[in-house]
């Protein structure tokens, strides 16, 4: 069938002076991978009306565009679903980490990196992300004001600053007592809980404030001072207090847990996700398994982290924890993925510059994955992983338009996704290739 391209001019979403959306556009794919499967639709019309699927059919059975109506051409390219990465951090940069900036830096601007990290990300394909720890509460404004339009960024899914015990990986530590910073401002801000009664107070107040998850921390970390990855922080009663109070919001709780012993607590805990897992063992797994709890490792980063260590300034204490844990985790992750765990994408952007995040997906085929199973995980799995099922993650009837073009096969090879030629989000293109999407 011989397409004919009509000229539509689109704003990307949130540009100045408004978007154009045509009523009703047809995509027409060469190869498509709807977030389902193992494999591709040939020759496929995606039917967009407004900023949602209408129907899904075979070039073949199509009828053509009506006047007016919108035809993009992505016949040469294979479509996918927007990309969504369950762990990230907009607000973060990842081509600096000497301490000075924890005082150089005012208040406001994390706010202006994540604006900057939001529409890099978006442009990179990732169409909806999960913001797991940011200063208080500029994950959910952001959200908010890409929502209304004045920020060109994915979808948000919004925690708060993530919950930590005194002394634990969320908090300022070896620093004199008086020491502020912007992520510091006050004392505890909205972070710092201890016992089952601050954790379920501190828990409230971010609900509060419209966080859409929880982030707590069930284990030490790599990037902060004075604590071991390895060390449980949290103990079952107030992991679950947490739990108990985002749950009956019905909200979701991700818990930062690299230690084998910090993992299996938040699961005994009912956390909805395990963020980097590096040292679980044989029982975590299990338990993992047993309770459907996802696992977002973040097995990518170790490569950025210290093949810039020196150059980025990274604190010795930081490299020293990465090089215990990176390889580990990796492996872990295989004998997760092996057991049947539930992965979704997640990458710490932030820790690492923002868009590159589809760098994963080679890791993950690498450590165990298939090529359609990481790409599942980075669309209808985290999709349910978020509680967005509904809305994001397949091209399915009823869902946004949120998609994606490549050129060449990442069922082939997955590095396909680290440069992606078309974006579109809500039924808006934001990104096409050079020379457009067969346009004259």
């Amino acid at each position: 069938m011989h397409v004919t391209l009509l000229i539509v001019v689109m704003l990307a979403q949130g540009e100045p002076g408004g978007e154009v959306r045509p009523a009703r556009q047809y995509v027409v794919a060469g190869r498509l991978f709807d977030g389902t499967g193992d494999g591709y639709r040939e020759r496929v019309v995606i039917v967009i009306e407004g900023e949602r699927i209408a129907r899904v059919v075979g070039l073949d059975e199509w009828e053509g565009a009506g006047s007016g109506e919108a035809v993009l051409d992505l016949s040469g390219y294979v479509v996918l679903p927007g990309l969504i990465d369950c762990h990230t951090h907009l607000s973060s940069r990842g081509d600096r980490f000497d301490e000075i900036n924890k005082f150089k830096d005012g208040p406001y601007r994390a706010a202006f990196y994540a604006v900057n990290h939001a529409r890099t990300t978006l442009m990179a394909g990732f169409t909806t992300v999960r913001d797991v720890g940011s200063p208080a509460f500029l994950a959910v404004e952001l959200r908010d004001t890409i929502n209304e339009g004045h920020v060109v960024g994915p979808r948000v899914v919004a925690s708060g600053p993530a919950l930590s015990m005194t002394g634990g990986h969320g908090d300022l530590n070896r620093f004199g007592p008086q020491v502020r910073t912007q992520l510091f401002p006050v004392e505890r801000d909205f972070r710092i809980a201890d016992g089952v009664d601050q954790v379920r107070q501190t828990t409230r107040a971010q609900l509060k404030h419209g966080v859409d998850v929880v982030k707590i921390h069930a284990s030490g970390g790599v990037m902060s001072r004075g604590d071991s990855p390895g060390a449980a922080q949290y103990t079952v009663e107030e992991l679950r207090a947490c739990v108990e109070e985002a749950h009956a919001a019905g909200r979701k709780v991700a818990a930062h847990a690299h230690g084998a012993e910090g993992i299996k607590n938040a699961v005994r805990a009912g956390v909805d996700s395990i963020e980097h897992g590096s040292l679980i063992d044989e029982e975590g797994i299990r338990m993992m398994k047993e309770r459907g709890t996802w696992l977002v490792a973040d097995i990518y980063n170790d490569d950025y982290l210290l093949g810039k260590a020196i150059e980025l300034k990274l604190p010795q204490e930081s490299i020293d924890k990465e090089r215990a844990l990176g390889q580990l985790q990796r492996e872990n992750f295989r004998r997760a993925v092996e057991a049947g765990v539930r992965v979704a994408f997640g990458t710490d952007a932030g820790v690492y510059p923002h868009g590159d995040n589809a760098k994963q997906f080679a890791y993950m085929v690498q450590y165990g994955m298939t090529p359609a199973g990481a790409i599942r995980a980075a669309t209808s799995d985290a999709a349910e992983l978020l509680g967005w099922s509904d809305r994001v993650g397949r091209v399915a009837v009823g869902l946004y338009a949120d998609l994606i073009a490549v050129d060449g096969d990442p069922l082939e090879d997955v590095r396909v996704l680290e440069s992606v030629d078309f974006v579109m989000k809500g039924g808006v293109v934001v990104k096409r290739p050079e020379g457009g999407v067969g346009l004259p």
